[in-house]
């Protein structure tokens, strides 16, 4: 049996769907609620909802890597549809139904749903059962079986099972009890032996150790780690000593599954050497293997984009020795190669200045014991003030830190450090970093920022002489070919007039690379606002696009070749020649006639001899074809190429059918420019050819005649009255 597929337009509204679920999912996180960006981008994903529903209600089946609608894949597990449903199958997702008019407010408060952490949501009972608190009944969730997920957890891993005795041992560890019973403690060496248990353990543990609004505090966290990794390490150390190795190989185990900040936290606290699980931390570092250590690198760059000195103090403490440096930062970047992180052009340079970070980071020369204590406590200050009442003034001034206003000032420092850079070496870092914020800019949907830069970008470009200007060039070249960029592209047809403009300059900016993210927009066969828009931005351009439209050109699809001709019509530079005559021997009249007319806009003589080749190639019907194409739209700029040709052939041999056929397409476009030739044509004579040299003065004077003009009209007066024998009767009988 043939297997399911969805309509093209369903399958495109569905795209649609999700490229605008991720782009409004990166704005809310990126921007306040009262950010332009937020707004737009949620009113671009209402009306992709709106248009996919069709006025009724969608339902969309999720799995790992698409999207399913009535049993068939919205796709092949790539691009915007295999990202969105790997977004909503990591929340645990299985199904969500949209109504046909799905109000703002359910939007917003999906979209949140999607920014909270899968596991605080499981924590809380699982995002179905959140979505019905918040009564949002436009949109409806189905979600992963939790009863049964937990049960047959439960049945495979005996020490964690949440009994009376689990949530006592829990409540022992929060509290810091240094005593337990008996059972309590067999309990825990019976967890101490199960890697995964010891991560459900300190899951249990941390998990009320977070800000009213979900955020998680890291020291506190990390603090309740260690404590949850003492009691384990004193009930091995009396009970069980000859397992301590195995006890910290599951310590270490159940730690590189920990979120890496509260990793670093727990990595680089003191080891309590009173207590009864003394040298936790110290067992712990030694149980990391390479793999694990690079693991955590990997994690932490490609979450940071960068190596911090936090970082860096982590690496030094866990490997000490500049040879295992060496060996896990070679696993570390082979781990990189596989994430978004490390496919990024910049990743080169950016992995040379995070390498020599970790390798010779040292703090100990330069930071005090006081101040150190100072930076370890930072954490543990910030989470009390953030339970704490602070004055209205505190609130504003926090406030002037938010992302926005950080933001800003981060492309104003960017843009400054560009504009100041003199060290050649320093100077494609710094045009990396601004093409970088650039790309960041465009995925969040704040095109003034983002034109801004790019503004700056292109000013450095136009100066020659400046040591950013070859960098600069390079960094827009990147902007134009990164995945924002084309997401936005994507995005062009729905953006409004203010958001049209600025992604236009940014196109401008950028110059002729920003054609390729275009070029979806213009291969699809209706004329939307998308192409329409694109077309305008790429016509603009000129002659520098004319070569990067090729792919547009040896498209198999014949909207594809014919939006090519038109738009190489619109440009009009002879450049665009070569590109044309392949799609004048093509079998699709459509896109024949498309390219006929374009080369009837170009001025040169490589366009009117194409024409005239395709004239002389091509009999009855198809010649005639072109001929139409000439004239249909009664544009002046074809009696040019109409006249090379006319003047250009032979018309009293092969090129016979030709002429009568450029005359008669002169006389229906009615231009006075045409008469001079045309009056100079009809005065030929021949011998031998007498048939034919009538046929020539006849269309000539039929020409004249439906022209219409005063000049005409004298032509023809002219020619009754000094032309030839024939010329002059037959010029008698058209004035008669």
């Amino acid at each position: 049996m043939a297997e399911a597929t969805l309509s093209p337009e369903l399958l495109r509204s569905v795209e649609r769907l999700a490229r605008t679920l991720l782009a409004a999912g990166r704005a809310v996180t990126l921007y306040p609620p009262e950010h332009p960006a937020v707004g737009a981008s949620l009113t671009r994903l209402q009306n992709s909802v709106k248009e996919a529903t069709g006025g009724v209600a969608l339902t969309l089946g999720v799995t790992p890597t698409t999207f399913l609608v009535e049993g068939a894949a919205a796709g092949s597990g790539e691009g915007p549809v295999a990202e969105a449903a790997a977004l909503l199958h990591n929340h645990d997702l299985l199904e969500v139904t949209f109504t046909g008019d799905t109000p703002r407010a359910a939007l917003t408060a999906f979209l949140t749903l999607l920014g909270t952490d899968p596991e605080q949501l499981r924590i809380d009972g699982g995002p179905a059962a959140v979505w019905v608190r918040g009564g949002h009944t436009a949109i409806a969730i189905e979600q992963v079986d939790y009863q049964k997920v937990l049960e047959d957890r439960e049945s495979r891993r005996t020490p964690s099972t949440r009994d009376d005795l689990w949530r006592s041992i829990v409540r022992a560890v929060s509290e810091r009890h240094k005593t337990l019973d008996e059972a309590a403690q067999r309990r825990l060496l019976e967890i101490a032996g199960d890697a995964d248990a010891i991560g459900e353990l300190t899951g249990d543990v941390i998990a009320p150790a977070r800000t009213p609004d979900g955020s998680p505090m890291i020291t506190t966290q990390a603090a309740a780690v260690l404590a949850a990794y003492r009691h384990l390490s004193s009930i091995v150390s009396v009970l069980a000593p000859e397992r301590r190795d195995e006890v910290m190989r599951n310590l270490a185990n159940a730690t590189a599954r920990l979120d890496p900040r509260v990793v670093m936290q727990v990595l680089t606290s003191e080891d309590d050497p009173g207590g009864g699980g003394a040298g936790v931390v110290t067992g712990i570092v030694n149980a990391f293997d390479d793999v694990k250590v690079a693991q955590l690198l990997a994690t932490t760059l490609a979450i940071d984009g960068q190596a911090s000195q936090r970082l860096a103090e982590v690496f030094d403490t866990i490997a000490p020795d500049a040879e295992r440096k060496q060996r896990v930062l070679r696993l570390t970047r082979t781990l990189l190669k596989d994430t978004d992180f490390g496919q990024r052009n910049q990743f080169e340079s950016l992995w040379g200045s995070m390498e020599e970070l970790l390798l010779t980071y040292n703090e100990r020369p330069f930071v005090g014991a006081a101040y150190r204590e100072s930076l370890d406590q930072a954490g543990a200050r910030a989470e009390t003030m953030a339970a704490a009442d602070l004055p209205l003034e505190t609130l504003e001034w926090v406030h002037t830190l938010g992302q926005e206003n950080v933001r800003r000032l981060s492309v104003t420092l960017l843009i400054d450090l560009l504009n100041l850079e003199k060290d050649p070496d320093r100077a494609t870092e710094v045009a990396n970093d601004v093409a970088t914020i650039a790309e960041d800019l465009l995925m969040s949907g704040d095109y003034d920022q983002a034109l801004r830069v790019v503004k700056a970008l292109g000013a450095r470009v136009a100066d020659p002489g400046a040591v950013t200007s070859k960098p600069s060039r390079l960094a827009l070249e990147h902007v134009a070919v990164t995945p924002a960029m084309r997401e936005a592209a994507d995005l062009f047809g729905d953006l409004d007039d203010t958001q049209t403009e600025q992604y236009s300059e940014i196109c401008r900016q950028i110059g002729p690379s920003s054609t390729d993210a275009l070029l979806p927009l213009l291969s699809v066969e209706p004329l939307t606002r998308g192409r329409s828009r694109a077309t305008e931005i790429v016509a603009g351009m000129g002659a520098p696009v004319v070569s990067r439209l090729q792919r547009l050109v040896s498209s198999d699809k014949w909207y594809a070749q014919r939006n090519a001709a038109e738009l190489l019509g619109r440009i009009g530079t002879p450049d665009a020649v070569p590109l044309l005559q392949p799609l004048l021997r093509g079998t699709d009249p459509r896109v024949a006639r498309e390219a006929v007319r374009a080369l009837s806009h170009i001025d040169d003589p490589s366009a009117a001899r194409a024409v005239h080749t395709v004239l002389r190639t091509s009999t009855g019907d198809m010649r005639q074809a072109v001929v139409t194409a000439l004239v249909a739209a009664r544009d002046p700029r074809v009696v040019p190429v109409l006249l090379r040709i006319l003047n250009e052939s032979e018309p009293l041999r092969s090129d016979h059918p030709i002429v009568l056929d450029t005359l008669a397409a002169l006389g229906t476009l009615g231009q006075d420019s045409a008469i001079a030739d045309i009056a100079r044509l009809m005065r030929r004579r021949s011998v031998f050819a007498r048939k034919k040299v009538r046929a020539i003065k006849q269309g000539a004077l039929d020409a004249l005649r439906a022209i219409g003009t005063s000049k005409a009209a004298a032509a023809i007066q002219e020619a009754a009255t000094t032309g030839d024998r024939m010329l002059r009767r037959m010029a008698r009988g058209t004035t008669a």
